[in-house]
Order: C-alpha cells, then sequence, then structure tokens
C-alpha cells in the first residue's frame, strides 16, 4: 500500500514564502494587494499574539513553582543576565568590526537613494529618552497586572508569574489545585498553538506579499552592501560565535537549528519573534532543558538577549557614519558600544525598537540620524535577519542555562534525535 505523502508544516510555510514573493514582485506598487492581502497577515499575527500571554503565565507559574525555591532562581537569573549581557555585546563588537573592515557605506551615492518618514520613531524615542533605562527597571514591578498583560509588558508579565509561583510553592497542599488549573491552561494552550500554526502558511504569503509589492526588490540594489553584509555578520555570529557556545554546552548548533527549521522560517518571513515563542520553549523542553528554565530564560531573552538586532544596530551606526564621510574613533566606538547595550536593554518591546535605539544611539557619537531616512525603504528585509537571529539565541540560551544549572537533560537530548532519525 503507496503511503500517504504529507508536506511537513516547514515546507508549507517556504511555499508560502515563495509565492508572497512572486505575488508581490508582479503587482509591485499595486495598493489592492496592501488591501486585500495585509488583513489576512495582520489576522494571523494577532492570533499569535493572543496566546503568547496565556503561555508564558502559565508554564512559569508551573516552573517556579515546581521548583519553589527562591534561592535557585536567583542564581539562575543572575546568570541568566550575565550571559545575555556577554553574548550581546559580543554581537555588537562583531557588527563594529564587520563595518570597519568591509565599509558597506563609502561611496554611497545618497542622491539616488529613497528617504522614508522616520518622524514616528523619532517620537517613540522622545518617551524613551525621557524615561530611559531606569523607567525600564521600574517598570517591571506593574501596579496592575492585568494592565501590563494588556500592554504585554513581558518583563512585568514574567516578574508577577515568578512571585505567584513561589506563593503557590509556599502554601503547599493547598496550591496543587491552583497548578492544576496552570496545567489545564497550559496543555490547552499548546492545542491552540499547534491549531492557529495550520495558517501559518497563508498568514506568511500575505505578509511577504503586501512587504515586497510595497518596497520592491528595486529597493535593495543600492543598500546591497549594507543588506548583504549584514546578513553575513549575521550567519557568521550562529555559526562562529553562538556555535562555539553551543559546542561548550555540549549542544550542536546544526541540530539545533534543525529542530527549529519551521519556527525560524516562520519568525523570518514574518518578522516576529512572538510568532514562534510557545512552539520554540515545548522544544526546547523536549531538548531537555526544564519547564522553569525555558520558561524563565526565553520570555526574558526576548527582552534582554536580542542578538540579531544589536549586531544590526552596530553596523548601521557605523554605515550611516560612512555614508556622510564621519570617521569615528575608537573613543566614539566604545561610546557607541556602551549606549548600545543599555538602550538596547532599556526599552525592550517597543515598537521599531532596533530604529528607536538606532534614533538614541546615533546622537550619542554626532552621527546624523536623517541617515536612518535611508535605509528605512530595507529595513524590513534586514528585520527578518535579525528576528531569526533572536530566535537562534534566544533558544540556545535556555539550553545553556540547563548546563550551566547543572540540569541538562542529555538523556532527553539525544533520545529526541534518536527518535527524528527513526520518523
Amino acid at each position: 500500500m503507496m503511503k500517504k505523502f504529507k508536506l511537513g508544516l516547514a515546507w508549507q510555510i517556504l511555499i508560502g514564502l515563495i509565492l508572497g514573493v512572486i505575488v508581490g514582485a508582479v503587482f509591485y506598487g499595486n495598493d489592492n494587494v496592501t488591501k486585500y492581502l495585509q488583513p489576512l497577515g495582520t489576522i494571523f499575527m494577532n492570533m499569535i499574539k493572543m496566546i503568547v500571554v496565556p503561555i508564558i503565565i502559565s508554564t512559569l507559574i508551573l516552573g517556579v513553582a515546581g521548583t519553589g525555591d527562591m534561592k535557585k532562581l536567583g542564581k539562575l537569573g543572575l546568570k541568566t543576565i550575565v550571559y545575555f549581557e556577554i553574548i550581546t555585546t559580543v554581537a555588537i563588537l562583531i557588527g563594529l568590526l564587520a563595518a570597519n573592515i568591509f565599509n558597506p557605506g563609502a561611496g554611497v551615492d545618497m542622491a539616488h537613494l529613497s528617504k522614508g518618514d522616520i518622524s514616528q520613531y523619532q517620537t517613540t524615542t522622545e518617551e524613551v529618552k525621557h524615561g530611559g533605562f531606569a523607567d525600564t527597571i521600574i517598570s517591571v514591578v506593574p501596579t496592575n497586572i492585568v494592565a501590563a498583560m494588556a500592554s504585554g509588558n513581558m518583563l512585568a508579565i514574567i516578574f508577577f508569574s515568578v512571585l505567584f509561583g513561589l506563593g503557590v510553592a509556599a502554601i503547599g497542599e493547598r496550591g496543587k489545585p491552583v497548578l492544576a488549573f496552570f496545567s489545564g491552561v497550559a496543555d490547552a494552550m499548546f492545542w491552540v498553538t499547534n491549531t492557529i500554526m495550520k495558517f501559518a502558511p497563508i498568514g506568511v504569503f500575505a505578509l511577504i506579499a503586501v512587504t515586497v509589492s510595497t518596497f520592491g526588490v528595486k529597493s535593495l540594489i543600492p543598500l546591497s552592501k549594507l543588506a548583504i553584509l549584514v546578513y553575513v555578520a549575521m550567519a557568521f555570529f550562529i555559526f562562529v560565535v553562538l556555535g562555539l557556545v553551543a559546542k561548550m554546552a555540549k549542544i550542536s548548533i546544526f541540530k539545533l537549528i534543525k529542530v527549529l527549521k519551521e519556527e525560524l522560517i516562520l519568525a523570518y518571513s514574518t518578522s516576529s519573534s512572538e510568532t514562534v515563542l510557545p512552539r520554540v520553549m515545548k522544544k526546547m523542553e523536549n531538548l531537555g532543558a526544564p519547564k522553569d528554565v525555558v520558561s524563565f530564560v526565553i520570555p526574558t531573552g526576548y527582552s534582554f538577549n536580542l542578538d540579531g538586532s544589536t549586531l544590526y544596530q552596530s553596523i548601521a551606526a557605523i554605515f550611516i557614519a560612512q555614508m556622510y564621510g564621519i570617521d569615528l574613533s575608537i573613543t566614539q566606538q566604545i561610546t557607541l558600544v556602551l549606549t548600545l547595550m543599555v538602550t538596547s536593554k532599556g526599552i525592550a518591546g517597543v515598537p521599531g525598537v532596533s530604529f528607536v535605539v538606532l534614533l538614541s544611539t546615533l546622537g550619542a557619537v554626532g552621527i546624523p540620524v536623517e541617515g536612518l531616512a535611508f535605509i528605512l525603504g530595507i529595513d524590513r528585509i534586514l528585520d527578518m535577519a535579525r528576528t531569526a537571529v533572536n530566535v537562534v539565541g534566544n533558544s540556545l540560551a535556555s539550553l545553556v542555562m540547563a548546563r550551566w544549572e547543572g540540569r541538562f537533560d542529555q538523556e532527553k537530548y539525544d533520545n529526541y534525535f534518536e527518535n527524528q532519525s527513526k520518523a
């Protein structure tokens, strides 16, 4: 009897991506593409965003209550933040090094570049400047958890869930019905996630078609040197930097990418890490990281471990300086590194975060912020790559932290790939 052929989700999403590019290129400049397809993409993105908060809250409460040890959790938190700081600093330095070696902004004719409108980001930057890093720390403690959930304030949600989980653990037997409830919520939400993912190829098709029809492939040509350098630097960061980190943790970066292939295609095509958060958390648990480590490290990484974004920001800052013929001194570049280290953490969750970070950073070293208007046209193409890097970085972080804590399940990891090879 002939085996029934079934196309995997990764292939379905890839086909949606390719068809979207074709439709967008054929109907370049046609407003009807946005009019008819944007709603499909928006509905898919909204469905994903709808499930993120319940999944984080339920899994984090279950994980923390299972640990029930404030000291152990504090140690994990400190190790996680130290790890994130080291990795993101390495990403910034690689970006600066790549931009200084290859000079992507040298000889760019600004007269032939189209300018985008950066006013919306400038407004957000002003709001950020008034608050800054100190305000971010304060906003970790919510005055109203329902409001924090509504606004998607990830750090406030994590803070509340950790405290609540510790509370459930502290009351012992009386906390068991609460744990049973959240266990049911988590299982139900993962079922909802898998159901929503069946619509991913349609959502990806719509989002990519709108992007290509709006900006066109032509927008890439004048800035192709920047785009190629960003993609090459990100590939180097994943396979060399994260590859070495993975090797030290006795994990294969190639195996990890293979496990995440569906999530990476989806994150790349939607430019959103949120779309894959639930599935990435589940897969990292399956690979041998404990639930409490996964549910703490990955959501925290979405605010503090944006490797792809910080790498891009350092390249973009030097690119704009080179475009204007500004030669940055070593001191100015060190200032740039330090400013990026703080601002990239301080405004996590702000829409267009990479642009906002750049706007609030460029002024610190005397680079004209107007230069950002020239790269706005290809920002979506670059955003797709940095989102995929962020997903790999945060997924690996959960496994590294599990290994560092001495709680990585090697048998589970080995069995996962053994079962995959048999399937």
